[in-house]
């Protein structure tokens, strides 16, 4: 049995109108995902904004409602929203993408960090000081930075103050949502090792949400491409980035920078023609409403949405 199991996850939104606010309609953010992690290991939800990958992650934890679907944390249904599960949920914890504006800019670090402690455990003054140091040392953060405010940090400091808040409780699960996209290009692989590191030493899954590539193809065991609310493709890194399959796969692989000045052209050349692949050939990759087909078997490790051959 896997460490975490999403089944058949829908999370729709309602459209109202008039003036007596009815429902017309919903807006389908995620429409049927399914997948699995195995515990110690980091799984890749990866799509343009709008793809649903978010609004998955933010379901799992129990940020947003499920409309339908199951989700299975550790061999045990989460899926709704009782006291029970709300003391399950506790070992699934999320980092979020903006360092700065997911922690409270007017409350010290000593607060930010010593919050889950204070929703969820009893400890005297004393007891929360040293647990707050520990953790701030654990992530790489100086002990006599407890009084500090955010703004005092660089945002690689903020997002390991944000990680130190997340890991407060000792979780099994992480969903980490975009968590360094927000920060320069020189800080991102120091926080990228940083919780590879962590994992290690923690024993943490991770769910890790991206719309970069090249940062999912450097953390994630497996890959989940999302688009329009389904998955279009699904496999180890091997078979995203050396056999992708479905053409929004093709179109985001093609897309990822190559510092070789000799591949250049030929990679803006293949990056025109899945371009205009994707948009003359619809009919090939979707269902006439535009939605990826269900997934399909390629190999014993790779799934794509393609529909039938006739």
């Amino acid at each position: 049995m896997a460490f975490l199991e999403v089944e058949d996850l829908k999370v729709h939104f309602p459209i109202k109108g008039g003036i007596l606010r009815r429902t017309l309609g919903h807006i389908k953010a995620v429409d049927g995902v399914n997948f699995k992690l195995e515990q110690g290991k980091t799984y890749g939800l990866v799509g343009e904004s709008g793809s649903g990958k978010t609004t998955s992650g933010r379901a799992i934890i129990g940020l947003n409602d499920i409309t339908e679907g199951k989700v299975l944390f550790d061999g045990t249904d989460i899926t709704k929203k009782t006291r029970a599960n709300y003391k399950i949920r506790q070992n699934i914890q999320m980092v979020f993408q903006d360092p700065y504006s997911s922690l409270n800019g007017k409350k010290r670090v000593i607060d930010i960090v010593a919050e889950p402690f204070r929703n969820h455990r009893k400890m005297t003054k004393g007891e929360e000081r040293l647990a707050v140091e520990e953790l701030l040392e654990q992530v790489g953060i100086s002990r006599d930075a407890i009084f500090k405010y955010p703004h005092e940090f660089s945002g690689g400091q903020r997002q390991r103050i944000g990680i130190a808040r997340a890991i407060a409780l000792k979780p099994k699960l992480i969903i980490a949502d975009e968590p360094v996209s927000a920060l320069d290009v020189s800080v991102q692989a120091q926080v990228l090792n940083f919780m590879q590191d962590i994992q290690k030493e923690l024993n943490l899954t991770y769910l890790f949400i991206s719309h970069d590539l090249g940062i999912i193809r450097h953390i994630c065991d497996r890959i989940g491409i999302m688009y329009k609310g389904r998955f279009v493709e699904e496999g180890t890194p091997e078979d995203i980035f050396n056999n992708p399959q479905h053409i929004y796969t093709k179109r985001l692989v093609s897309a990822i920078p190559d510092i070789d000045p000799t591949n250049r052209a030929e990679r803006l050349k293949l990056r025109d023609e899945i371009d205009k692949e994707f948009g003359e050939n619809q009919g090939k990759y979707f269902d006439k409403n535009g939605l990826a087909y269900q997934l399909k078997s390629i190999s014993n490790t790779h799934l794509a949405a393609l529909p039938e051959r006739g």
